[in-house]
């Protein structure tokens, strides 16, 4: 592996290094000053190239980044940060994208496990509507984008509470019947990714993928635990504890919501987002979102107040028909 980037690089004649501000197994993400427009922060993702894959497959590896790398850089939609530039520098390809700031959801579990608390419900519910919306919208693409790296640390969440879903490292264009190399050699984060994405680049991942990583992050901000990872779910299958077991506060349906995206196998799953969000929708407090804000909405059954004397006839003649009704019932 090359060694990483110092402050103060300049690349492509445009962008200097500020800092590394993560690493992977073949290449880094580095915060860049964007020296054409004054004042603007851009995060660089860097991918090197893999040495011990074949010349045919490190070429694919090539060509496979400048489409996956045309295809984001036409994506626009409030959760996902924008990409601006793409490009290649001596044995490395460079992804340029929006620098997002704010804290990431691991940051902020972190904090709130370490002060002996759960995340409240309602604010991650509002979180996984807008990472729902941005999977959707990944998803509805064509060909399809499914990211396969959803995790805490790598959804940011801005002081205006706007969500976004900040890496691409995984990204694959789920093209039927086409056999790919992801642009990042690895399988994202064990506690988070499914069964058939250790098959890797078979073609077995799709938009079930993504929900499976959707539904395991929400367990680990709901529960303060990561989930089992899938290969022990696999050979224990009792080893996945329902959310209401470790944080009593979670909501029956949220925690099926949950438990339907997280199934081991991809059929038994939610077929796609929509679905899944309808579910999530379908409990007792029902979130009502607007430009702003989201406001949680508690139905209330209200029972109509008898004060005239009609109704409280109409209400004896009821319970009279009723127990009429209950005595025929008896003696037949």
């Amino acid at each position: 592996m090359l060694p990483p980037l110092r402050a103060g690089e300049l690349l492509h004649a445009r962008y200097r290094i500020i800092a590394p501000i993560g690493q992977g197994g073949m290449g880094s993400v580095y915060q860049a000053e964007d020296t054409r427009l004054t004042g603007r922060l851009c995060a660089i993702k860097e991918v090197q190239e893999d040495f011990s894959l074949p010349r045919e497959a490190r070429q694919q590896a090539h060509d496979q980044f400048y489409r996956e790398a045309s295809t984001l850089a036409r994506l626009d939609f409030p959760n996902l940060p924008k990409v601006s530039d793409y490009f290649v520098e001596g044995e490395r390809d460079y992804l340029v994208m929006d620098f997002v700031p704010g804290r990431d959801l691991k940051t902020i579990l972190d904090e709130s496990r370490q002060n002996g608390e759960f995340l409240p419900e309602r604010e991650v519910l509002r979180w996984a509507l807008q990472l729902a919306d941005a999977l959707d919208y990944l998803h509805q693409q064509v060909p399809p984008i499914i990211h396969r790296d959803i995790k805490p640390s790598n959804i940011r969440v801005m002081q205006s509470g706007l969500l976004k879903l900040v890496d691409f490292g995984l990204v694959k264009m789920a093209v039927p019947d086409e056999r790919t190399v992801t642009v990042v050699q690895g399988l994202g984060s064990a506690h988070y990714i499914p069964l058939e994405q250790y098959g890797d680049d078979t073609g077995h991942t799709d938009a079930r993928t993504d929900l499976y990583a959707l539904g395991a992050t929400l367990y680990h901000l709901l529960t303060n635990e990561p989930p089992p990872e899938a290969k022990q779910r696999f050979l224990r299958p009792n080893s996945l504890k329902p959310p209401r077991t470790i944080n009593p506060a979670v909501s029956p349906a949220t925690e099926r919501a949950i438990l339907w995206a997280m199934a081991l196998h991809p059929d038994d799953r939610p077929p796609d987002v929509a679905t899944w969000r309808n579910l999530l929708n379908t409990s007792r407090e029902v979130i009502v979102e607007d430009d702003t804000h989201t406001v949680v909405v508690r139905p209330v059954i209200r029972v109509p107040r008898l004060t005239s004397v009609l109704d409280r006839a109409l209400i004896a003649a009821a319970g009279g028909l009723l127990l009429l009704a209950t005595l025929l019932t008896l003696l037949r």
